[in-house]
């Protein structure tokens, strides 16, 4: 487990069955952008879904007997490329947390039905750009001119996403059990529905779990 923060860097660590617990964290948010209050420099967050002070952990998991245990074993680097005349465009379907911010800002590249699903000659290269850094779980990335581009240098903070996952930005350490690090070490989504395969991930199933959350 990592203990970087004692230099400055905000950790995040995953409990095997338990919470997530965060330490040196100074940007936490609802989903409204509002500050959550910290009353320590140590939170723990649930991951089961059934905590009664969420986003807080307050020891459900022990009582529902809460597995963690990732229930896929698909490679969570895999990528396809989809290779347009002027953009190539990369998708990470394992690490996906189908927010579907692509397909609802640029249906026409990100085609929800479409064969094959991602079209990168179908629209402007900016607003594909855009679209792509619109991705919240990391799943999209790019490559324009032989230089693959993903987000970097990202403000560290940590956001509760409307009855869905933790929303992961900047450079934040992660520490999984079984060393499972997001392709994009400054991007990537936690599971907070407790529903997820690809624990410790979110893989979307919080739509699927109807997980809500009125409080953020």
């Amino acid at each position: 487990m990592s203990e970087k923060n004692d230099t400055g860097q905000v950790t995040i660590d995953v409990m095997k069955n338990g919470p997530i617990i965060v330490k040196g964290l100074q940007q936490f948010q609802n989903s409204r952008g509002e500050a959550v209050p910290m009353a320590k420099s140590v939170i723990a967050l649930c991951r089961c879904g059934a905590s009664e002070n969420k986003p807080f952990c307050d020891g459900t998991h022990s009582r529902i007997n809460f597995s963690g245990d990732r229930e896929t074993d698909r490679p969570i680097d895999k990528v396809r490329d989809y290779v347009g005349e002027q953009i190539t465009i990369h998708d990470n379907r394992t690490i996906c947390a189908h927010a579907a911010t692509c397909v609802k800002n640029l249906p026409q590249v990100f085609r929800k039905n479409g064969r094959p699903w991602i079209a990168p000659d179908e629209g402007d290269v900016e607003a594909i750009i855009d679209a792509v850094k619109q991705c919240p779980s990391g799943a999209l990335s790019y490559t324009i001119g032989g230089k693959h581009h993903e987000e970097k240098d990202l403000p560290e903070t940590i956001s509760i996403t409307k009855d869905g996952p933790y929303h992961i930005t900047g450079d934040i350490s992660i520490g999984d059990e079984n060393g499972l690090q997001p392709p994009n070490k400054e991007l990537y989504t936690l599971c907070r529905c407790g529903a997820s395969k690809n624990k410790p991930f979110c893989d979307g199933s919080h739509y699927d779990a109807g997980f809500e959350d009125s409080e953020n």
